[in-house]
């Protein structure tokens, strides 16, 4: 396979080490803005010049940063800002319009953020009037009942004309999380009635919050943390909102990222991370704490022996400084304090929950490497026998591959480094050695990564031959291809699983599979994000993804936008609506350039995936964890958020009591086909729900069972590649 001189990223969160810097500055003369809390940096300045420098001249479409693109990039920020067009009025608009519109792409090149933080200010005032009426509205009893409507999905609508008809959609938008929140109190006290009455279906875990606040006094709550949240944003934060929605305006997937958020797209990418070894999330009885979940075994936190399981972090300190209070705060916010280098020590406040703040204590923890075992490759073994054809059960070996990782770090420095190729290589031996009779590759909810490792990856499947085109945005081709000899890892019978969640690597890996007849593509048709990017990691702050090429099929087809359409279709989890790169703005269009000469290992003929697909379309129709997927689509349906909503909460209870009757239905239904007991009620079938989520959340990810309806698309990959027999190959004449 021919080596690359630079790593591409291939993924639906561009990650990697690379990178350029560009310093030109540009001098145009534009007029300045008032921005009281934002000072610019000199490192700030130096960035955005950096970013404007790059998508004027160096992204994929060839596009400058000029005035008309300019405007583009200061409607999109506003979008951002204001997505449903419920804060900004038409009035704001028009005026950052005309006073920016011209000059915002020209700002940027001198690096100069002042328009964009003159929105944003805007856009913090208008919060903060939203802020200031919900809070009077919500000292008043609110009748939740009557004949108004409110649409909840606003992003097509204009943004309102006046304060009088702006006030109106907020009281009415209150008016219905009101709602929301009084029937949730609903079930929730019903859920915890159950756990009362049936102790043993909480799985012996506390699961009663006995929250006695009011719906308003939860709002006010949810509210506030929302306004100091907003208030404790940071210039580097609202810097990152205004360029990344820059590139953004160029394509989805050109991106910039803040330090912060830099160093977790690092650890995406390198399954590693420096800080203490705990997961976190929202505490479930109060969301205003964060509750460590567990800690990673050997990790800093864990040996201390002074850190458990369900501590509440309620402050933080780095080493000799003053402790934060983050009762409150976001578990983003927590983290990006707890983490820091290699050697450093951090300082967390911890307390049991149902104990007084008094009972607090404090524990320093030296931040150390830690390695994230459980989200690489995983195999294992399973047992299908197709009925009535196999006299005995079949062994099919299940690759899991949750995204194209590499350490790239590690790589550089020379040091022992983990890579999806290499946990690959193992993982297969391994399979090798079960003497296995098929092997099915699940790349559901992959989002890509490196390039360099899903070629590595398809040269243990592919005898020899170019495995995916790359051209760049000045028309150059690069094919990359596998020279090995015809050496393969695994010869045998192949199917791979898709998602509309699997993007770029894995689609590429997809796509190669099928179009060499190696093995049969299964679920359904994939994001279609058919672009590479280049991390910059040497920019002044921070780090950026841009788009400089776009990746074909050896066909000559790309998979941006279509994606990788399955030989056979499987039940669709998602709504093609609102995902994937066919939903996204500014995604680059689907295209062509030529074949590059290959020759396929087999072929399946229509025939034979039109009977594959009717049998499996047969058995879809009576498993019941497919029915189950199925009916949760329809139910999913019903509720259309671009349609009036009647904003009376006797009627709003009769819409959710159908919802959760038809879903009872569809749970119980699967649950009679397997031969277990139906829950007799919704409030029983949602304690004992989560009883067994806050239950899984606790278990290390390799020791979680299985989910009937995941492992339905196992099996029924399996069927299907164990019924299907790809023709002769095709002589290479037939195919040049």
């Amino acid at each position: 396979m021919k080596k690359q001189p630079v790593q591409w990223l291939l993924s639906a969160a561009s990650v990697g080490i690379a990178g350029i810097i560009l310093t030109q500055s540009y001098g145009t003369a534009v007029a300045e803005t008032n921005t009281d809390r934002f000072v610019q940096t000199p490192e700030q300045k130096v960035t955005t010049r950096q970013i404007a420098a790059l998508l004027d001249r160096s992204h994929y479409l060839n596009q400058p940063l000029d005035s008309q693109t300019g405007g583009e990039v200061l409607s999109m920020y506003i979008d951002s800002l204001d997505p449903n067009h419920t804060l900004f009025l038409q009035s704001d608009v028009d005026e950052f319009t005309e006073k920016y519109a011209d000059e915002f792409g020209a700002r940027l090149k001198r690096g100069d953020l002042s328009a964009g933080v003159d929105v944003y200010e805007r856009y913090r005032q208008r919060s903060d009037e939203y802020f200031a009426m919900a809070s009077e509205m919500l000292k008043t009893d609110i009748d939740l009942t009557g004949d108004e409507t409110i649409v909840l999905d606003r992003e097509n609508l204009n943004h309102f004309e006046d304060k009088d008809a702006q006030r109106d959609y907020w009281e009415r938008q209150l008016k219905f999380q009101l709602m929301s929140i009084t029937l949730g109190q609903e079930d929730e006290k019903a859920k915890e009635q159950v756990f009362l009455e049936n102790p043993d279906i909480t799985r012996g875990q506390d699961l009663v919050r006995n929250d006695e606040r009011t719906p308003s006094e939860i709002l006010q709550n949810r509210l506030s943390r929302q306004q100091e949240r907003l208030e404790r944003r940071k210039d580097d934060e609202i810097m990152e909102g205004i360029l990344n929605m820059a590139m953004l305006t160029y394509d989805p997937h050109s991106n910039y990222y803040a330090p912060i958020q830099a160093t977790e797209m690092e650890i995406q990418s390198s399954l590693q991370l420096e800080g203490i070894g705990v997961s976190i999330r929202p505490d479930r009885k109060n969301p205003d704490y964060t509750r460590i979940v567990t800690l990673v075994d050997g990790g800093p936190a864990a040996k201390t022996g002074q850190v458990k399981p369900n501590d509440l972090i309620i402050g933080v300190a780095q080493d000799g400084e003053t402790m934060t209070d983050v009762v409150g705060w976001s578990t983003r916010e927590i983290v990006a304090l707890i983490r820091g280098k290699r050697g450093t020590a951090v300082t967390v406040k911890l307390r049991q929950p149902n104990t007084p703040d008094a009972s607090a204590r404090t524990v320093t923890i030296v931040r150390d490497i830690i390695e994230q075992e459980e989200s690489g490759v995983k195999q294992r073994v399973v047992e299908v026998q197709r009925p009535d054809i196999d006299e005995t059960p079949k062994r099919i070996g299940v690759l899991e591959v949750p995204s194209f990782y590499l350490n790239y770090r590690a790589r550089r420095n020379g040091e022992e480094y983990r890579s999806v190729s290499i946990d690959t290589a193992e993982a297969l031996k391994a399979l090798n050695k079960e003497d296995i009779d098929g092997l099915v590759v699940d790349m559901r909810n992959n989002p890509g990564g490196s390039l360099d490792e899903v070629a590595k990856m398809l040269g243990f499947f592919i005898k020899s031959g170019p495995m995916v085109q790359i051209r760049d945005n000045r028309g150059n081709i690069q094919v990359y291809r596998d020279n090995d000899g015809g050496e393969q890892l695994y010869d045998g019978k192949m199917a791979v699983i898709t998602n509309l969640a699997s993007a770029s690597a894995s689609e590429i890996f997809a796509a190669a599979i099928q179009d060499y007849g190696r093995g049969l593509v299964v679920g359904s048709t994939t994001t279609g994000k058919g672009t590479a990017q280049i991390q910059l990691n040497n920019l002044a702050l921070g780090s950026a993804a841009l788009t400089q090429r776009k990746f074909y099929r050896v066909t000559g087809g790309s998979t941006q936008n279509k994606g990788v359409v399955p030989d056979v279709e499987l039940v669709n989890i998602y709504d093609d609506a609102t995902f994937g790169e066919r939903s996204q703005k500014k995604s680059l269009p689907w295209d062509t350039i030529r074949t590059a000469p290959y020759k396929p290992e087999g072929k399946f003929t229509s025939d034979t995936l039109e009977t594959l697909n009717q049998q499996s379309k047969i058995r879809q129709e009576t498993n019941p964890q497919f029915v189950y997927l199925s009916t949760l689509n329809d139910i999913r349906d019903m509720e259309d958020e671009q349609k009036p909503i009647l904003l009376d909460i006797d009627s709003r209870r009769d819409k959710m009591q159908l919802i959760e009757k038809r879903s009872l239905e569809a749970e119980n239904k699967r649950l009679i086909a397997t031969g277990e007991k139906p829950y007799a009620n919704w409030d029983i079938y949602q304690a004992a729900m989560d009883a067994k989520f806050e239950e899984r959340s606790q278990m290390k990810a390799d020791e979680r069972p299985e989910l009937p309806e995941d492992e339905a698309f196992i099996k029924e990959a399996a069927y299907i590649m164990l019924s299907a027999d790809a023709e002769e190959t095709l002589s290479p004449e037939e195919k040049l």
